[in-house]
């Protein structure tokens, strides 16, 4: 059959086009699923195992959840720049991203059946779902099942599109030409590389043989494709780890040796074994969209398997390839990480820790002005500037990192999470404007020659150790989301406000018996006035997320 130039360029168009339907979808997808299970990716992360087994468990559901090993990887890299992630539990992760990431594949090759028509259908019932309801969950499965459905027609229009060029002689003489496993396993790579992502190169792979076309001579050359892909994927983690600390940089390097290593095995397996996919998947499978995903998946699989007991070695090839740097000093901010903005529920969680920093600086501001104070020296006020300054500037980074998760699509949970972290940071930054009170009163006790007797200093001490009791159980209630802790939390806010009531009434009973100066008066009152203040913050902070 003759084609003209028309027949060329719509088809082109039409294999985009599904592309852009099929990359829709899975983002929608993706990015829903996302935030029904924003809570537990939390808890995954936040509760990283030291178990191997239960690190790949993570990064298998994970990136099967998130439809994206590059998205599972960078999110590993930013833990281990904050510290909070080891390399050997980065490492088992990052090897359960691989298996997690042949979700892709799998579904890719569902159009091999029948089900097609009844598949597509889902587009339309969740976007009507999103359309009727007002219910926000309701809308977020019916974007999933939308997303789905999409994937599929996705699916089928790259399928029409490629079958096309069955009838093109030349151009099946040209794949099918193509047996060079080498430059096969370097398309893939460099393909990958530029899009970012195995999953979309896996599936126009899937595509075009389920569509009928043979790349290259032999069975296993198709395979050498997805073999590139994988290591294609790590360009993601590498761009990420740039201008990251020393051990994130060597967890993209643990992602691309792993990938590497795997590749180089079954590289050399199909290279001598020249019948392995006619004699295995060929038999196993009748489909051949079946055949390359299930290909795919015992890949990732297997390397899994073959690897995870040598993380130790990976561990420390990578440590001796990339050594530790002189004058690396964490900051207040690397919490921050942009890399967690693509996954919100993450970022907002690393924003609230963040916060949790900003009250550790405000109160040890606090403690530094109260000591001070209690030892009558004015030099506190040096590490009070300090510290406060070191508050303010967190809380501009804790807003402006806010601001940028705001711009993404958000749950409504989020959304309440954000504005109650933003309240929260405004009452930190006044318990260290507080402190920086406290230093004043230290500097007019010195400048007027006031003193305080023991009994007084022993009474501010006990007043200032329900603000700490306070602290501790905010910390559990704001940091660690303990709710019980709010009972505690109320119930020593209001010791603290009887205290305070008892503290003034007992001063001016000493003015009144002349135990006292009037000139002290303005720094008491208004020294236990600014401790309660402190307190009623710290309250408001342990109930942001009423």
């Amino acid at each position: 059959m003759q084609y003209g130039v028309g027949d060329y360029v719509l088809s082109v168009f039409k294999l985009f086009a599904g592309l852009g339907a099929f990359l829709i979808g899975f983002k929608l997808l993706s990015e829903n699923i996302e935030k029904l299970a924003a809570n537990n990716l939390r808890r995954w992360f936040d509760k990283t195992s030291k178990s191997r087994l239960a690190g790949v468990g993570i990064g298998t559901v994970t990136t099967a959840l998130v439809q994206s090993s590059a998205t599972t990887t960078v999110m590993v890299v930013g833990f281990v720049n904050v510290g909070i992630m080891s390399l050997y539990q980065a490492t088992a992760i990052i090897m359960g991203a691989n298996i997690g990431t042949t979700i892709t594949a799998q579904i890719a090759a569902f159009r091999a059946f029948e089900i097609m028509p009844y598949v597509a259908f889902f587009a339309c019932v969740g976007i009507f779902m999103d359309m009727l309801s007002k219910n926000e969950r309701v809308k977020t499965v019916g974007l999933l099942i939308g997303g789905f459905g999409l994937i599929f027609l996705g699916l089928d229009y790259m399928s029409d599109a490629v079958s096309f060029y069955q009838d093109v002689p030349a151009i099946q003489n040209f794949l099918s030409g193509v047996d060079n496993a080498f430059l096969l396993l370097l398309v893939g790579i460099v393909f990958t590389a530029i899009v970012q992502s195995s999953s979309v190169i896996t599936s126009l792979v899937i595509v075009m043989v389920g569509a009928g076309l043979s790349i290259g001579s032999e069975p296993n050359d198709v395979l050498f494709l997805i073999l590139g892909s994988n290591i294609g994927s790590c360009i993601t983690a590498i761009l990420s780890s740039l201008g990251a600390n020393t051990n994130a940089k060597r967890a993209s390097l643990i992602h691309l040796m792993f990938n590497v290593a795997g590749t180089i095995v079954f590289a050399t397996l199909l290279l001598c074994w020249r019948d392995f996919m006619s004699m295995t998947f060929m038999r196993w499978f009748s489909k051949p969209e079946t055949q390359v995903a299930m290909f795919h998946t015992f890949f990732n699989l297997t390397c899994t398997c073959l690897f995870l007991p040598f993380v130790n070695v990976f561990v420390k090839v990578a440590t001796k390839v990339i050594p530790e740097r002189k004058g690396q000093e964490p900051t207040d901010a690397l919490l921050l990480d942009e890399r967690f903005i693509k996954t919100p529920g993450i970022a907002v969680n690393q924003a609230n820790k963040a916060a949790a920093r900003m009250a550790d600086l405000a109160m040890e501001s606090l403690h530094t002005a109260f000591g001070g104070f209690i030892a009558g020296e004015e030099n506190a006020k040096e590490k009070v500037d300090e510290l406060n300054a070191r508050v303010a500037e967190l809380e501009k980074r804790i807003v402006s990192y806010l601001i940028k998760i705001s711009a993404s699509d958000l749950s409504l949970h989020d959304e309440r999470l954000i504005s109650a972290i933003h309240n929260a940071t405004g009452d930190i930054i006044r318990i260290s404007e507080l402190a920086d009170n406290l230093t004043k009163y230290t500097r007019n006790c010195r400048r007027d020659n006031i003193e305080f007797s023991r009994g007084v200093l022993k009474s501010l001490e006990a007043m200032y150790d329900k603000i700490q009791l306070l602290y501790e159980n905010t910390m559990k209630a704001f940091g660690e989301k303990d709710v019980t802790a709010l009972k505690a939390v109320d119930s020593v806010e209001e010791e603290i406000d009887a205290a305070r009531k008892e503290m003034v009434k007992d001063h001016i009973r000493r003015l009144n018996e002349g135990k006292c100066k009037p000139s002290s008066s303005g720094v008491f009152i208004n020294l236990v006035g600014n401790l309660e203040r402190a307190a009623d913050h710290l309250t408001y902070v342990a109930h942001a997320f009423d």
